[in-house]
């Protein structure tokens, strides 16, 4: 049962105003649809949308989450875990990205690829069943980075709802927070593609070896976290600076059972965690198919 809070026990008065007034401009752009489609992916800011979308539309609210061999398998779980503490409707989808050649060869706006196939199969459920509209989760902060996977929403139509009310990151997790939600502080994640450099090929096999890496690292308490292939053959292992001591005495281990999974470098990136890194190497040239639109997270 989810137990709201005051928002001025967590942020100061103003803050929790400015708050307050984006949750009610969030609830009057929610209302008048009536029926719409949630993609839900477990993160902070589609768990916030889906719990006022459940306040506001009730059983005319649907969460569907996409699930493929790029979903780490840890993340179904807690997706199947946030449902039942939310409530509402929900539903699991199968997406075949990985079948997409443009989405396997890896370019630079790979995501275009793959959140188009996730908004056709969406799409395709809402015209069936009677959903007008198709809801994401992206907000202010999303706007101007580099997101191909946005100019697939545009494409089909989806509303970004956090953003149309005015929400940036800090208010969503101040906001998840203050309304219960045991996510409102779960570090950002991206799916297990985001994790190839440019250009290396990717497949299921290399997917479910990505997710076994890191796996095993959040098995010892590393929670914030990234194994980046850098090459076919090269791990590079991302945790926050303040915790790179914690890992070295895991050295040996780590180094055994990777190699183990078919790495024959393992590495750590001693610059630390940060959120869309495969990105930096892009240095203003992206490779990128003939479609519009790097990694997400």
């Amino acid at each position: 049962m989810l137990q709201n809070i005051s928002l001025t026990s967590t942020v100061p008065q103003t803050a929790a105003l400015d708050i307050e007034e984006k949750l009610v401009r969030l609830r009057s752009i929610l209302r008048p649809m009536g029926r719409a489609i949630v993609a839900l992916s477990g993160g902070v800011d589609s768990a916030l949308l889906w719990r006022v979308a459940c306040d506001e539309l009730g059983d005319g609210a649907l969460a569907v989450t996409a699930v493929s061999p790029s979903l780490a398998s840890w993340e179904r779980d807690n997706v199947r875990e946030l449902v039942a503490e939310i409530g509402g409707k929900h539903r699991f989808i199968e997406t075949k990205e990985v079948d997409d050649p443009n989405y396997a060869a890896n370019p630079a706006n790979r995501c275009y690829f793959c959140k188009s196939t996730l908004w056709e199969a969406l799409r395709e459920l809402a015209d069936r069943e009677g959903y007008p509209y198709l809801l994401d989760g992206y907000n202010l902060d999303d706007v101007g980075d580099f997101r191909p996977g946005q100019q697939a929403g545009r494409e089909h139509g989806v509303r970004s709802p956090l953003k149309e009310a005015g929400f940036r990151k800090a208010d969503v997790r101040a906001a998840a927070r203050a309304l219960g939600l045991s996510v409102w502080d779960k570090p950002a994640m991206a799916c297990l593609a985001s994790r190839f450099a440019y250009g290396i090929g990717i497949d299921a096999e290399k997917l479910n070896r990505v997710d076994r890496a890191e796996a095993w690292l959040r098995a010892r308490g590393f929670r914030q976290l990234r194994v980046r292939v850098q090459d076919e053959k090269l791990a590079r292992i991302e945790v926050p600076a303040s915790e790179i001591p914690s890992l070295l005495p895991l050295r040996e281990e780590l180094v055994a059972y990777y190699k183990s999974l078919g790495f024959t470098y393992v590495t750590l990136d001693l610059e630390g965690f940060r959120s869309g890194s495969m990105n930096e190497a892009l240095s203003g040239r992206l490779a990128v198919l003939s479609s519009p639109g790097g990694e997400e997270g």
